[in-house]
């Protein structure tokens, strides 16, 4: 069976109902979804999932707590992780919750999509499910371009696992990607947990704990691999993040250069920012009025009316050091 996760709790409350939403103008209740809680904060999203007849709220406690097991041995592993989390004053495990993404290898679809809450669906996915009769996993992103936040490019070992064309081909964003539930079974999570305790873990950036993890379980297993932004023509590819401000939107469908969007990403955007919108507080927002016509797409009265000159909010950093290195060297091409 096909289907989609996401991973949330109720501080991403309306991002979620904005995702379950844009799905749901897609596919109807056709398409089966599964909700995996990023913790025990999830009773506003429960409440939500039960009127949906296509949604679950995943509930296996031994399947969640195998995985957040799992996560821990691989942090426990790691030569600086403590040490970097403490300099930023984390306490315990950094965002061990976004590791609960990766019991979609034991939940109930045979082939999923993973979306992040704080996506919109803009396409049937009938491209990704095909390309998923080809490959075991398949993205659509240009993470590759900023590879500071997939694995740890001072460590020594990593030149020793993966080549630098390695890692730019393979790389990608762990806010969209499809996959195959059996490309991870337990004789697989085993040898990798034995390769990273064997001194492997410090290739993983920690500051990106689920992102940096499924990156290098990729490109260690050597699971096929198919990326949209690589693979079609400029012409027909698309972007799908809200840094980019030049898509044009037509019946709240977003557009790149003619080309439908298959989704598009509010990275980088706090989850205080949407519930203040929500709230109807005036800040400005990448594509806002989207966004909320996809979070009150059932009580349309709801969207807030804005007045008055509009705050600011501007979360997003100059390119990072390794995208101008990449460049230089001629291994990042534009798209």
């Amino acid at each position: 069976m096909d289907g989609i996760c996401t991973l949330a709790n109720d501080r991403v409350y309306d991002q979620v109902v904005a995702l379950l939403n844009s799905i749901e103008a897609i596919y109807g209740s056709k398409m089966p979804v599964c909700v995996y809680p990023y913790n025990e904060d999830t009773k506003l999203i429960a409440a939500e999932i039960a009127r949906r007849p296509n949604v679950q709220l995943y509930d296996d406690r031994a399947v969640i707590h195998q995985w957040d097991e799992y996560a821990k041995s691989i942090w426990d592993a790691h030569p600086t992780a403590w040490e970097q989390w403490r300099k930023y004053e984390i306490s315990g495990y950094h965002r061990l919750g976004t590791h609960r993404r990766f019991c979609a290898f034991d939940g109930p679809f045979d082939r999923f999509v993973y979306m992040d809450a704080d996506t919109l669906l803009m396409s049937p996915l009938t491209a990704v499910f095909q390309q998923l009769e080809q490959t075991d996993w398949v993205v659509y992103d240009f993470q590759y371009r900023d590879l500071d936040h997939v694995l740890n490019l001072s460590s020594a070992k990593l030149g020793e696992l993966f080549t630098p064309e390695q890692i730019v081909t393979n790389a990608f964003c762990s806010g969209f990607y499809g996959a195959k539930k059996s490309v991870l079974d337990l004789e697989k999570r085993n040898w990798l947990l034995d390769k990273i305790r064997q001194g492997e873990a410090e290739v993983l950036y920690e500051m990106a704990p689920d992102q940096t993890i499924l990156n290098y379980m990729v490109m260690r297993l050597g699971i096929s691999n198919y990326n949209f932004a690589r693979e079609l023509s400029a012409s027909e590819r698309t972007g799908c993040c809200v840094t980019s401000s030049h898509f044009t939107e037509k019946e709240q469908i977003l557009y790149d250069n003619g080309n439908r969007l298959t989704y598009i990403h509010y990275i980088g955007l706090a989850s205080e920012l949407f519930g203040k919108v929500c709230a109807g507080e005036n800040w400005e927002m990448p594509y806002r009025d989207l966004f909320l016509h996809y979070r009150f797409l059932d009580e349309p009265e709801k969207i807030p009316h804005f007045t008055g000159r509009s705050k600011v909010y501007n979360p997003f950093p100059t390119p990072s050091f390794s995208t101008r290195l990449l460049k230089k060297l001629g291994l990042l091409t534009e798209g």
